[in-house]
């Protein structure tokens, strides 16, 4: 049996290109891919059912892959520390390998395990492997983290490009013994979760279809990023935040992708700084989780933790099942629970409307994402609510309230998403669809509309909570 057998152990790098674990164990000899299924580590956060149906079509993939390099993915269910040390005795592996993650609970797992097998005299080594800088490698003047994202990412960027992606293995050593697998089914991830959802018709998960995304997008819409990328009628998205969570595609690639195709192009690669800029708020996100952790559910900004959230179940259901009365609201909360994801632009405007027109914590925001949301992941869920919520770094500042009316005519002009969504209210005419409230009787009636039975009333008026928003934050920073 080979003294240099590897086991490279996936987690949220579910690929075979720019895989640095991969790429250095295949270096050393045979190697035993292994996933380990182990949501109990992971605190108060293990995958949602949206991220779990997602976890499940690209472990199928990945084991797809794997095979035409002639490998396969050992899968396990218990204790990782448990799992590995027993892969070690199986296999006759002398090493470990995998890259690195940045949640807080899986940070103190990460370390154990490494002491574990450091002792035992097992190599483990991790791998940076899901951001383009190391959370600890960006410091302001005074050698701490950043809390505001301009000169974060100034820092950033002043480092260099980032080093090209590392190509995938063209062959993997089988190990001499195989450890035993348990099939994908066992793991229970998908347990009719898409049942009455639309997340299979709407996505593929898995590398390849990964990478095929991100050559359309460059091809087809990243040069009217930064004019459309807000538009939520159009085809402007990328639509690869979940790829990009679950590893299939790293932030190098998509870095290299983008700066290949303006210079293909001739044009400058700066042009291409409104979609690198959303990788960059990826990395402040990350950023921000390494160095406070406790903000997975407590504000960074420590004057919030005193502030009156208002504790309303039937608004917050409402809000939950798209049935406030407010359209753009509604449409982007249907949106969300059958296909599991939402345009950066609309996750904005809910946020604002649960937090501030509402008043109800962040916290529930950031709980029903994480369930609901297939790119459900704890840096970027727990930054987005609370910078919209005004508690965390570079937050939005507390006197901006999103105006969901004047959200949906400015970014859904001609009511396609709001169509799309909420059938109740495809005949109701521009302008009266952002905001049928205000609507004369007889076009409602037209419209086959009857507030109250065929769609909600508001909630709340706009006007009025925007305006109690104001007096409860200014009374907090008093």
């Amino acid at each position: 049996m080979s003294s240099r057998t590897t086991i490279v152990w996936f987690r949220k790098d579910l690929r075979l290109a720019d895989n640095p674990a991969l790429h250095a164990a295949a270096q050393r000899g045979p190697i035993v891919p292994v996933f380990i299924w182990a949501p109990e580590e992971e605190a108060d956060w293990a995958p949602g059912e949206a991220s779990r149906w997602w976890l499940n079509q690209s472990l199928g993939a990945l084991e797809d892959q794997l095979r035409t390099l002639g490998s396969r993915l050992m899968l396990c269910r218990g204790s990782s520390q448990a799992v590995l040390q027993s892969l070690v005795r199986a296999s006759g592996a002398e090493a470990v390998y995998w890259n690195r993650r940045y949640e807080p609970a899986v940070i103190e797992r990460d370390k154990k395990i490494k002491q574990g097998l450091t002792a035992a005299g097992i190599e483990a080594k991790s791998f940076s492997g899901s951001v383009l800088f190391e959370p600890w490698t960006v410091e302001n003047k005074t050698g701490g983290p950043f809390r505001v994202f301009t000169p974060f990412w100034k820092a950033c960027l002043a480092q260099g490009s980032p080093s090209l992606p590392l190509p995938i293995p063209a062959s993997l050593q089988q190990p001499a013994v195989w450890p035993n697998s348990i099939d994908r089914a066992s793991l229970e991830l998908d347990s009719g979760i898409d049942s009455a959802r639309g997340l299979s018709a709407a996505w593929r998960p898995g590398s390849l279809e990964a990478e095929n995304g991100l050559g359309r997008f460059a091809a087809t819409a990243l040069s009217s990023y930064a004019e459309d990328r807000d538009r939520l009628d159009g085809e402007a998205l990328s639509r690869l935040s979940a790829h990009l969570h679950f590893g299939e595609i790293s932030p190098r690639q998509i870095w290299e992708r983008v700066e290949k195709t303006y210079l293909e192009r001739g044009d400058s690669a700066a042009k291409g700084d409104a979609y690198l800029r959303q990788l960059g708020w990826r990395e402040f996100a990350y950023h921000q989780l390494y160095h406070f952790p406790h903000t997975t559910d407590q504000p960074l900004r420590s004057e919030f933790e005193s502030f009156a959230w208002e504790h309303d179940d039937e608004s917050l259901r409402a809000w939950q099942r798209g049935e406030t009365g407010v359209p753009i609201i509604d449409a982007a909360m249907r949106h969300l629970s059958y296909e599991g994801w939402l345009p950066n632009r609309v996750r904005m405007v809910v946020a604002s409307y649960l937090t501030k027109n509402l008043l109800i914590s962040w916290r529930e925001g950031v709980a029903w994402f994480w369930d609901k949301l297939i790119d459900a992941d704890l840096a970027n869920n727990t930054f987005g609510w609370q910078w919209t919520a005004g508690c965390g770094a570079d937050a939005a500042p507390y006197f901006r309230i999103f105006n969901p009316v004047i959200q949906s005519a400015k970014f859904d002009p001609q009511g396609e998403y709001i169509h799309r969504w909420i059938p109740a209210l495809r005949q109701v005419p521009m302008p009266w669809l952002g905001k049928p409230w205000d609507a004369p009787h007889a076009i409602l009636k037209q419209a086959g509309v009857c507030l109250g039975k065929t769609y909600p009333v508001p909630l709340i008026d706009l006007a009025f909570s925007r305006q109690r928003a104001l007096a409860s934050y200014a009374k907090m920073r008093q």
